[in-house]
């Protein structure tokens, strides 16, 4: 009877809350194991079942009682697996975009042959360039725009879903997206210049493809580019030198020089060699494209009067 008592009273003695504790802790483990395997992403299918079968045996080897060294270096073989399945990860997706990058350029300059182009030429280069850089998807999209303009895929008169470009900006006022007075006060600053015999030229700064921006992404988007290029011609010219609104599509400088054309020219080819990406927003999320720039320049001096620069 004495003997039952005592077996009796050992059944019902409450565990120590360490064992709990540690038992609790292990079970913890084992179940982290287990969600880390589930929710890691199958992006490197053989090396993935490689994984989820490595963690399930070391997850096994976490019971109760391990002692704390073993249970440490379970941890570690756990974290090494993992490390693994991210290295071969890491070097698959490296490998990917290498391979997508490497015929993209190939279909790219294909294409650029097939319309009778050379993939080298100055017109082709920027394209051929920034394809081989590609990586988000606001990327991607501005390198469509450019592609679009370069491969003229849409109608380049201004008639885009809803979206012209308007003719002529000859007003003095500086209500226009560009933020610059319009082609009348640039008419007023060349009949000053032409009256007191100063040197200087015109030039006309094309901006390309801002009909298909407007297709694509909409009318602010097209007024938006056209205020960033005007900001950065702005920057880029001298600060004596006047930038004017001729058109939504278009620029119009005025620069007070006795340069040569063949030191302007040059000049001007390194500005617009010199632009940049531009970031727009588009609704809620940011989109990098660039706008290509043309430039035609026209002496003053070979001027008749200032109408003559609504027949540039």
């Amino acid at each position: 009877m004495g003997m039952r008592s005592r077996n009796s009273k050992d059944e019902h003695r409450p565990v120590p809350r360490e064992i709990h504790a540690a038992e609790g802790s292990e079970r913890s483990l084992t179940q982290l194991v287990e969600g880390v395997a589930r929710n890691l992403p199958e992006v490197h299918p053989e090396a993935y079942q490689d994984l989820r079968a490595n963690l399930a045996r070391l997850a096994l080897q976490l019971r109760d009682g391990l002692p704390e060294d073993d249970k440490l270096e379970l941890i570690r073989a756990i974290l090494r697996e993992i490390e693994s399945y991210r290295t071969k990860v890491d070097d698959l997706l490296r490998e990917r975009l290498a391979a997508w990058r490497g015929l993209t350029s190939r279909l790219l300059n294909d294409l650029i042959k097939s319309y009778g182009l050379d993939p080298g030429s100055e017109r082709a280069r920027p394209l051929v360039r920034r394809v081989a850089s590609l990586l988000t998807a606001d990327e991607i999209q501005g390198f469509h725009v450019m592609l679009a303009d370069f491969l003229r895929l849409g109608p380049l008169d201004g008639a885009l879903g809803g979206v012209a470009l308007s003719k002529a900006d000859r007003s003095t006022a500086n209500d226009n997206a560009a933020g610059l007075r319009g082609g009348g006060a640039a008419a007023e600053h060349v009949k000053h210049m032409m009256e007191k015999r100063t040197p200087g030229y015109v030039v006309i700064f094309r901006l390309g493809c801002l009909d298909v921006i407007g297709k694509r992404f909409g009318w602010e988007a097209m007024q938006d580019s056209l205020m960033a290029v005007s900001a950065f011609l702005t920057h880029s010219l001298r600060s004596d030198d006047g930038i004017y609104h001729w058109s939504d599509s278009a620029l119009l400088a005025v620069l007070n020089s006795p340069a040569s054309l063949e030191i302007i020219t040059p000049a001007m080819q390194r500005i617009v060699d010199n632009n940049r990406d531009i970031t727009i927003q588009i609704g809620t999320r940011l989109v990098m494209l660039r706008v290509p720039l043309q430039f035609r320049i026209t002496p003053i001096s070979g001027l008749s009067s200032p109408d003559d620069l609504n027949r540039l």
